[in-house]
């Protein structure tokens, strides 16, 4: 079995004195032309619009992981970004496991699975174990325990870990993460669930492997999370294309630079703005690293 995913995480995050995820949304129509292009040429002609899509989409993954590479700690593959183009997108979606692991890049599959019995059995077999599995995976708690309970017993037993929901990034969580329940916000009840159910799994590193997805876009719910929240990892989504910045997220890192994970995907996938755009490469590994060293700073001014 593997080391237990919050030790993997934390040697990589000081290793590399970084706390980046890049999100992974390929979105074709955004796509550089010239990858697009070499695409269709591999293809050949008369070959099926998905498969095109989905050979397009491996190139550009290929091109994007190498360029992060030496910036961030971990790539965030969304998978309906590959679902929409069928069996061949899937496969796409296994060759950006295949490739950010053989750039020494930890894998996070953002599924947002929920559901419960063998159904959550079933998911947690297909996204943590095999050739193909994710290092961690995000989860939709709100069926309840039994539906987070297969894929906590299954990162257990593979060494994997989970980011479950509790206050997202989207202008509208509040419709339901912040009513209050028992003089409470919703989502701190989430967060005390997360809180138990990583009692089991802490690391040497003191984190747990039971991390949570916190949006950088609600800063006073970040703060106060992270205080709920001790020993959980927060991988924050938020910055660059939703509005928030690297110094909104300083409160859900440790005195010692860990604790936090912070995703960008448009802001850096897209940083070439123009699809016809000769060098479209510079602009993504520049914006890596620009926010790879802004979010050092902020853990910094967290450990100040």
């Amino acid at each position: 079995m593997a080391a237990p995913f919050t030790d993997r995480l934390a040697a990589a995050v000081q290793s590399k004195r970084s706390a980046l995820v890049v999100g992974l949304d390929p979105r074709l129509e955004s796509l550089p032309l010239a990858v697009r292009r070499a695409a269709e040429e591999a293809a050949g002609a008369g070959a099926a619009p998905r498969q095109v899509a989905a050979e397009a989409i491996r190139r550009f993954d290929e091109a994007v992981i190498r360029l992060v590479a030496p910036s961030a700690v971990a790539v965030k593959p969304q998978i309906a970004f590959y679902e929409r183009y069928g069996p061949p997108g899937l496969a796409a979606y296994e060759h950006a496991v295949a490739a950010a692991r053989a750039a020494g890049l930890l894998v996070i599959g953002d599924i947002k699975r929920g559901d419960i019995g063998t159904t959550a059995e079933a998911y947690a077999e297909a996204h943590l174990t095999g050739d193909a599995a994710a290092d961690a995976v995000t989860l939709n708690p709100y069926l309840g325990s039994d539906s987070v309970a297969p894929f906590l017993q299954t990162a257990a037993r593979v060494g994997g870990g989970v980011f479950v929901l509790v206050r997202t990034s989207n202008p509208s969580a509040r419709e339901l993460q912040d009513l209050p329940v028992r003089g409470r916000p919703l989502h701190e009840h989430v967060a005390e669930l997360v809180n138990a159910w990583g009692s089991e799994s802490r690391g040497a590193c003191g984190y747990s492997s039971v991390g949570a997805v916190v949006g950088a876009t609600a800063p006073a719910e970040l703060e106060r999370l992270r205080r709920l929240m001790p020993h959980a990892w927060l991988l924050v989504p938020g910055v660059g294309a939703q509005g928030a910045t690297a110094a909104d997220v300083a409160a859900a890192f440790d005195r010692g630079g860990l604790g936090a994970l912070v995703n960008s995907s448009r802001g850096i996938l897209y940083a070439f703005r123009d699809p016809a755009a000769d060098d479209w490469q510079t602009p993504i590994r520049d914006a890596a690293r620009q926010l790879r060293d802004q979010l050092r700073d902020a853990a910094l001014q967290a450990a100040s």
